[in-house]
């Protein structure tokens, strides 16, 4: 009895270390999957907070130091301790200064990101004009910038509010390379964005009279490809000007967003997939699930 006892044990134990080895293994493999995971394993809390696990440093850009747009300011993670980071530029709406998109920046560098929130070359400028800004953005911010060394320049992504968010639609549209996009509230007089190749999640608001979700982000999200991975969120007892002032909805879902497709950090898929349900802040979310990008 007592020999068949060991015999047993023996055999769980090597049972259990060749479990070990192939989690470790598993484990291995995933990291060198994706070696561009920044940050701990995220949770609900993490997301909705004010502020993720970085400290943020920044610098401003004068308008009379750069082309293409009017400077801006840059939000990085201090410590260069984990590598590079992907970059997102972000636009701000018509008539409006980067002060009126400025809490984004903090809010998602800390969370892994170097953030660079724009002036527009005049605040009348115009959808089309403000995607090309974003993309004159991201190649000084990748090419010129104090922080281009931080920078992976292939994880790159727009954001932009109203016309900043139609001018994300036109950067989407111009550049297939960006890895995500993300119009809050966005106005343009094109409806249709068939062409866009990058991994979209459109942002509108129940309330909104300016760019109505009827006339503007719901034809935007219904013309992305059905094959892309898109996403429209809705937010409910919202106007034009939510993304104007600090928005835990709207930083949940941009930041699992730009981690998922950016960073290609399956960790938050979780946050997307299945899809968010209607609830005090969303009045609808709609989407493909699972990702496939």
């Amino acid at each position: 009895m007592r020999t068949r006892t060991r015999l047993i044990r023996t055999g769980l134990a090597a049972l259990l270390a060749v479990g070990g080895i192939v989690t470790t293994q598993n484990l291995t493999a995933q990291a060198a999957d994706n070696p561009y995971e920044r940050g701990p394993a995220p949770t609900t809390s993490s997301i909705e907070a004010a502020r993720g696990s970085y400290a943020v440093s920044q610098t401003t850009v004068s308008s009379l130091g750069v082309s293409g747009f009017g400077g801006g300011t840059i939000y990085y993670p201090t410590s260069t301790a984990d590598g590079t980071f992907g970059a997102v530029a972000i636009s701000p709406g018509y008539t409006a200064y980067q002060s009126s998109i400025a809490w984004l920046g903090p809010r998602l560098a800390s969370q892994g990101f170097v953030v660079f929130t724009i002036d527009t070359n005049t605040t009348l400028d115009q959808p089309d004009s403000r995607g090309r800004q974003l993309l004159a953005a991201l190649d000084y911010l990748t090419q010129q910038s104090s922080v281009r060394g931080r920078i992976d320049t292939g994880r790159l992504g727009v954001m932009g509010h109203s016309m900043g968010g139609g001018g994300t639609l036109e950067a989407a549209k111009s550049r297939p390379s960006l890895q995500a996009a993300i119009p809050l509230t966005g106005w343009n007089l094109d409806k249709t964005w068939p062409e866009i190749q990058t991994p979209t999640l459109v942002v509108g608001a129940d309330g909104d009279t300016i760019a109505p979700v009827a006339t503007h982000s719901e034809p935007f999200y219904g013309s992305l490809p059905s094959s892309l991975d898109k996403a429209y969120l809705e937010l409910r007892g919202a106007t034009h000007f939510t993304p104007n002032s600090s928005n835990t909805t709207i930083a949940k879902y941009s930041i699992s967003w730009l981690k998922r497709f950016i960073d290609n950090d399956t960790r938050y898929e979780q946050f997307l997939c299945p899809l968010p349900s209607a609830s005090l802040t969303i009045a609808e979310y709609r989407g493909n699930c699972p990702h496939t990008s």
